[in-house]
């Protein structure tokens, strides 16, 4: 009987390595992870170069305090607003630190200009931004904040992608609008360039702050360093994770310098954020994503996928119902048996995971080969022909 709490509906599956596109589990089989810790692999399983520099990294230092200097972390927040909209950057640990933060960025900035009671936070209905008791109540999922009450104020949502909805729910205490450019949670659903665009000029117009959730989108998942990237936008606020440490905990909020001016000493603080072994991670994994021909090939590969995918779906029109996503952020809408497809896959060793609304969510490493692809449709088109 396992000690741990029942807080996860585990697999009786466990590994003992992993390499690449790859997990050996402990009984001895291969399995083709498209899994990947959910979009936090991205660049697979033991990459070379992250273990290169955790191993020099740990024999140097692991951790010291904020109260100090951190040059690791000094050049990955160089490198990160080098390459994107952001100029100050706040480290966390994961991507519910960095959705919890960004609100409380949000807030701080507005009441540091004088504006305190506005302070509210306008998100999607059923989206997801976390597990912290303020990120439930900003998702307002009833699964998600069922027995958590009392109830956190400050949030006010809205219809996915239904701009009538969005304008009602806009109050003179409105704060930001926060929302994933492309739902990960919640489906694998793309808001259009057309939805974002339209979003982000009411947010000017109103003086709202845009928090653009890239969390699993986000760190070239989507084929751009940022998914807010396809619709020509540009955010106030953008929290990451996932993907920027390759499979070590980490994540960060990146800001314009607007909104970080409010960001004072002792504004908000983490003892591991930033940590030397944290960011020394961090560093290799930017250095690969933000290679010349590094994203230019994960458009590539996915436009490859995306059609197989799409030839699947019309061979099995009973089945699949639409293939959703943007990048290698991969979705398959099903009919139904979610759970008897995915565990299919499985048994033809290949490793997906859920979704909402019946999806199976498809995330292999950004550097996946295409010989893996490959597989990876091989073994759809069997389970389809399976269950067919």
């Amino acid at each position: 009987m396992s000690s741990l709490a029942n807080n996860y509906n585990r697999r009786r599956l466990s590994f003992k390595k992993g390499k690449g596109s790859f997990l050996y589990s402990t009984n001895g089989k291969k399995y083709l992870d498209f899994v990947q810790g959910i979009a936090v692999n991205s660049l697979g399983h033991a990459c070379p170069k992250l273990v290169s520099a955790i191993n020099k990294q740990s024999k140097k230092i692991w951790h010291v305090s904020n109260a100090f200097i951190i040059p690791e972390g000094e050049k990955l927040a160089r490198k990160l607003t080098q390459k994107t909209f952001a100029k100050k950057i706040i480290f966390q640990n994961s991507g519910t630190e960095a959705t919890e933060a960004a609100i409380k960025v949000a807030r701080r900035y507005f009441y540091s200009i004088g504006k305190p009671k506005k302070n509210r936070i306008l998100c999607i209905k059923n989206s997801f931004h976390g597990r912290t008791i303020a990120a439930i109540f900003a998702s307002n999922s009833k699964k998600m904040i069922e027995g958590f009450g009392p109830k956190v104020g400050g949030f006010d949502h809205f219809e996915f992608g239904n701009i009538k909805s969005l304008k009602k729910s806009i109050t003179n205490n409105t704060a930001a609008v926060m929302l994933e450019p492309i739902m990960g949670e919640g489906g694998i659903k793309v808001h259009s360039k057309n939805f974002l665009r339209n979003l982000k000029k009411i947010c000017n117009k109103k003086n709202i702050l845009l928090i653009a959730d890239e969390v699993q989108c986000g760190i070239g998942r989507s084929g751009k360093i940022f998914a807010f990237e396809h619709s020509k936008i540009k955010p106030d606020i953008v929290p990451i994770a996932k993907g920027i440490g390759g499979g070590f905990p980490m994540g960060a909020v990146l800001m314009t310098n607007k909104v970080a001016s409010c960001m004072v000493a002792g504004s908000h603080g983490s003892t591991f954020g930033g940590n030397p072994l944290a960011m020394a991670v961090g560093n290799a994994v930017v250095e690969q994503i933000f290679k010349k021909k590094f994203l230019k090939n994960v458009e590539k590969k996915s436009k490859y996928f995306h059609n197989e995918l799409k030839k699947i779906k019309n061979d099995y029109p009973m089945l699949i119902k639409e293939v959703r996503g943007v990048g290698l952020l991969i979705g398959l809408k099903l009919f139904n048996n979610q759970a008897k497809f995915i565990q299919n896959l499985e048994d033809n060793n290949l490793l997906t995971i859920r979704a909402a609304e019946n999806v199976v969510r498809i995330l292999p490493p950004l550097n996946v080969k295409k010989s893996e692809i490959d597989l990876a449709i091989k073994i759809i088109r069997k389970v389809c022909s399976e269950l067919n």
